[in-house]
Order: structure tokens, then C-alpha cells, then sequence
């Protein structure tokens, strides 16, 4: 999101972004008015003109159309989606099969693919295990989509790890710190709550896995609302402890209008959870660093 603002204040509108940059509506809409331009393919982009590419990472194949096309690129991956890029690419060289555990059709899941289409096949849940083939099974690593369940994929990782005991793991956890804390603290809210309310839109994988693991931790319902407005009275019937959680991207604001939503229906007294404290900063994309210099 930062990287698309500061875009739009050094360039001016229009500026291309393809696909959403992060899975959230609000953030998309308020882009939106500001100038953005969301496209689902870098072909939609005019000549000559700046596209931002989202914080999922798009394949080489997508980097090349823009060049070719003379587009000004930023390259707004997120550093930890890079991180699986670049060891997939790595495993590939050493002609490692690459099992990625993720969801089919997944923006991130189609980028992390495209570095090394000939050595990676999707694992898609539990049920797309037993449909695995691999040419050496010596030679075989697994790797993940960053916005997956903590537990989901352990127990996929374990699975296989029943059908090819030699796997191996990836040298660091692929899945993201923010997304990994905020199901840590799912876990201990949902522990005590009768209703977790995650706060999140419906394309976003890491919010939907928020929904998933308060169920499994003790709430009786969870449900995603993308802001204030979606929550139901009726969920709150009966209800006298409420857990409130939210998405990686989801903006503060969204998040404080639901607090208050609830503080009126006499859910005035908030405990904070936060297991781990967050204290990760990313730089902005270099391309963007560099003319923000120069100007």
C-alpha cells in the first residue's frame, strides 16, 4: 500500500497496479481515489506508463512482458515472498523437486511457480498428497505460499513427509511473521471468546485462515467482515465475550470502527492480546527509492 502512495505523490496519477496490492477492499478503494489504476494484466497497461507490482510477486514471464512492453516497473513483492522466490529458484538449479503448498489460482502461488515451472508442483491440501510424483525422491523439498495456517501446513508437511521420508525442509519458515503472529493470538482469543469477529476481505487467504483457527481453537462462530458495517446483531445474541482479530494488511481504522461498533452494543471493555510484539519494517521498492533520492 505504501509503495503505491508514495508512487502516486513522486509520479502523479495515473499509476497501474497489477493485480490488487494487497487482498484488501478498503485499501484498494481508498487507492483508487487517489489515482490508481488496478489491472489484472500487465498487457491492460498503456506504453510507457509505471505499473506497480503487487506485494505477491508476479513470475518472470510477467517481469519480461513489462519489459518488452517498456513499462516502468516498481517491484513491490514482499521481501518474505521473495525469499521463496529465491529459493525456489535455488533448489531448482540444484534439480531439487519443489512441492509448494498452496492454494491453485493464488496470485503468489502463480509467481513462486513461475521461477521454476519444470521443478515445482502445487500441493493443494491434504487430498492433493497422495497425487504427488517425483523423479528422485533424495532430491525433494518443500515450500510454502507465506499466507497459509501454521497448522494446516505442518500437518500437509507431515503427511508427505510419511510418503517421502527424505524431504526436506526449507532453510527458514516460509510463512509470514505477521501472519503466523496473528494466529498465535487467534488462538489464545478464541480460547476465551463464544464469538471471534476477524476483520479482513474474503480474497485474503491469511484473514480467512484467521476464521479457520478460531473455530478449531474454542470459539462456538467466527466471521470475517471487511468493516463494521457487516457485523450482524443477531451474532451477538447471548454473546458476552467477543474476540476481535484482523488481516496482515488491514488497515487500524478498520479495526478501531468495529471496537466502537461493539463498545455500542455494550462490549465497551477491550483486553489487548499480543503474544509477540511486531517490530519488522520494510524498505520501500529500490526503484522507487532511487528516484525519491533524485527528486
Amino acid at each position: 500500500m505504501v509503495a503505491v502512495e508514495k508512487a502516486l505523490e513522486q509520479y502523479g496519477a495515473p499509476v497501474y497496479v497489477r493485480k490488487q496490492i494487497v487482498h484488501n477492499t478498503h485499501v484498494v478503494k481508498t487507492l483508487e481515489a487517489r489515482g490508481a489504476v488496478f489491472v489484472d494484466e500487465t498487457e491492460e497497461v498503456p506504453e510507457g506508463e509505471i505499473v506497480v507490482f503487487s506485494a505477491h510477486g508476479v513470475s518472470p514471464a510477467v517481469h519480461e512482458e513489462a519489459r518488452q512492453r517498456g513499462l516502468r516497473t516498481i517491484d513491490a513483492t514482499c521481501p518474505l515472498v521473495t525469499k521463496v522466490h529465491n529459493e525456489a529458484k535455488r533448489f531448482a538449479a540444484a534439480d531439487y523437486d519443489i512441492l509448494l503448498i498452496g492454494h491453485e489460482g493464488h496470485e503468489e502461488v502463480e509467481g513462486t511457480s513461475g521461477e521454476a515451472p519444470d521443478h515445482i508442483q502445487l500441493v493443494d491440501g491434504l487430498d492433493a498428497v497422495g497425487k504427488v510424483q517425483v523423479k528422485d525422491p533424495s532430491k525433494l523439498v518443500w515450500l510454502s505460499q507465506t499466507t497459509l495456517s501454521v497448522d494446516e501446513t505442518t500437518e500437509t508437511v507431515a503427511r508427505l513427509k510419511e510418503r517421502f521420508p527424505t524431504l526436506i525442509d526449507p532453510p527458514s519458515d516460509d510463512i509470514c511473521y505477521a501472519t503466523q503472529n496473528r494466529q498465535v493470538a487467534v488462538k489464545e482469543i478464541a480460547a476465551e471468546s463464544e464469538l471471534v469477529i476477524v476483520v479482513g476481505s474474503d480474497n485474503s487467504s491469511n484473514s480467512k485462515r484467521l476464521v479457520e483457527v478460531a473455530k478449531d481453537y474454542g470459539a462456538r462462530a467466527s466471521y470475517l467482515v471487511d468493516n463494521a458495517d457487516y457485523i450482524r446483531d443477531e451474532w451477538l445474541d447471548g454473546v458476552t465475550t467477543v474476540g476481535v482479530t484482523s488481516g496482515a494488511s488491514v488497515p487500524e481504522e478498520l479495526v478501531a470502527e468495529v471496537l466502537a461498533r461493539l463498545a455500542r452494543h455494550g462490549f465497551g471493555d477491550v483486553t489487548e492480546v499480543e503474544p509477540v510484539e511486531e517490530r519488522m519494517r520494510f524498505a520501500l521498492p529500490h526503484e522507487l527509492r532511487k528516484d525519491l533520492r533524485a527528486s
